[in-house]
């Protein structure tokens, strides 16, 4: 994971990957620039996709739709506490998204609700935290 955004990452918990909305996105982040229109045709875009799929595969990051719909990366000191508040998001929100390339080629993309994507310790770690504790987690904006 690129250092620094990994460590903004893991500081706020999510970055948008490359949407506009209410919290940084990484692709912004990268170019070091507001990019209008697609970020396909900015100039510094291998190293955006490089890096958002940098960030992406780590196994402390889920990309889910959590805010606003669009593609969020969500850090795993998230994870007990959305589940623990799972009904106060639409399902689709707490879908994890996996983007993956087929022996043939093809692009597929898989989505599995965050609860059964985690392991054990994080669904034990959801039900032992309070609502309360769950609620201090999360960015205020989320709820």
């Amino acid at each position: 994971m690129d250092a620094d955004l990994g460590q903004l990452l893991r500081e706020t918990g999510i970055l948008l990957e490359s949407a506009r909305g209410p919290i940084p996105n990484v692709a912004q982040l990268v170019a070091g620039e507001t990019i209008k229109g697609s970020w396909w045709g900015h100039p510094d875009s291998h190293e955006i996709f490089r890096v958002i799929n940098t960030i992406a595969d780590s196994p402390d990051v889920a990309r889910m739709r959590l805010v606003n719909g669009k593609i969020t990366l969500v850090h795993r000191r998230l994870w007990p506490a959305l589940i623990r508040l799972a009904a106060r998001f639409s399902d689709d929100a707490l879908l994890v998204i996996r983007e993956e390339h087929t022996a043939t080629g093809a692009h597929r993309t898989t989505k599995v609700p965050l609860r059964d994507w985690v392991s054990d310790d994080v669904r034990l770690e959801a039900d032992t935290l309070t609502e309360d504790e769950a609620i201090a987690t999360l960015p205020p904006f989320l709820l």
